[in-house]
């Protein structure tokens, strides 16, 4: 009788075995238990959020689109600002997407765009910012939250720190709770064109962008380095930090990486002067105060490398 029990019960346990080994990768809301770290040559920090939805950094080389290949991805989408490889993807049979946002957070009708692409493109998803660490799983996390009734905001904001994003980006761990879970209606009104290279601001767009947070930062300054009165909004270690990432994504340019090697080397020093500042600004564990004696000496190195590159590259005729 034992045995004959243990006969019927193999049988019946079977089926399950034998599905339990496929994925349904044409559903995006197929969540994981827990978000699986993967490994793969040429790809670095990749996270598989639902069956059909994996999160890390820019492809490298052949090996990282070989990687994508391996993985079952069919298309890739790019955050980021810089322009994407089409070209290699294309070789390995793969589509890109650039759907571009900045570190101060993600717009919503961009946000939505994400999400569309991703329940409505075929395959795999393998999306994407620089590294993987910051814009790229904040947006997987919200694509995540737009098309899985099961995963909440909490459960968004833990993808998020799982994959390492910086706490001090208040914009990226605010989408969540900004964009909030669309209805269906909303997500079919979202644009549906997805371009392979999107059109991203420029260097001057970029010093724009620059200038908008010196401004603020020298209210900040006025004021011994605290909020400026009259402008809540104006987070001083994180006006600091949009500085900077402004900076870096200026060097990512083509046309930055173009210039002379003297321009190059005085952006790479303005943006270790934002680093500065930055840090100067920020109480942490060990210090509890803005450290004000450094934040003025970092602004006043970063105002002397801005005067220094404008005389030499902006200012003249």
């Amino acid at each position: 009788m034992a045995m004959r029990t243990s006969g019927w019960l193999l049988l019946l346990l079977l089926p399950a075995a034998l599905g339990a080994g496929r994925q349904d990768i044409t559903s995006p809301v197929a969540a994981r238990p827990d978000p699986t770290r993967v490994e793969a040559a040429g790809l670095h920090n990749i996270f598989q959020i639902t069956d059909k939805l994996y999160s890390g950094s820019s492809p490298e080389s052949d090996e990282g689109f070989r990687s994508l290949r391996k993985l079952g991805v069919k298309t890739i989408i790019s955050v980021d600002g810089m322009r994407p490889d089409v070209t290699r993807a294309r070789k390995y049979g793969l589509r890109y997407v650039h759907l571009p946002f900045g570190y101060d957070g993600i717009p919503r009708e961009q946000a939505l765009r994400i999400a569309r692409a991703v329940r409505d493109l075929p395959g795999r998803v393998y999306l994407h910012c620089h590294h993987g660490i910051h814009r790229g799983p904040a947006a997987a996390a919200v694509v995540h939250l737009c098309l899985d009734k099961k995963c909440g905001i909490e459960t968004a904001v833990a993808e998020m720190r799982r994959a390492g994003t910086d706490p001090r980006y208040k914009g990226l761990y605010a989408a969540p709770r900004t964009i909030g879970r669309p209805t269906a209606e909303e997500l079919d009104r979202a644009p549906a064109d997805f371009p392979e290279v999107a059109k991203v601001a420029g260097l001057v767009e970029t010093m724009v962008g620059i200038d908008g947070c010196w401004d603020n930062l020298k209210q900040v300054r006025a004021a011994g380095w605290k909020v400026p009165p009259g402008h809540p909004d104006i987070d001083p270690p994180h006006e600091a930090l949009q500085l900077l990432e402004h900076f870096r994504e200026a060097a990512r340019l083509r046309e930055v990486r173009e210039r002379p090697q003297d321009f190059r080397h005085r952006l790479a020093a303005a943006e270790r002067a934002a680093a500065e500042l930055e840090a100067a600004l920020r109480p942490g564990k060990e210090r509890r105060q803005v450290d004000r004696p450094a934040a003025a000496k970092a602004f006043h190195k970063m105002n002397a490398r801005c005067v220094q590159c404008h005389g030499r590259y902006r200012d003249t005729r």
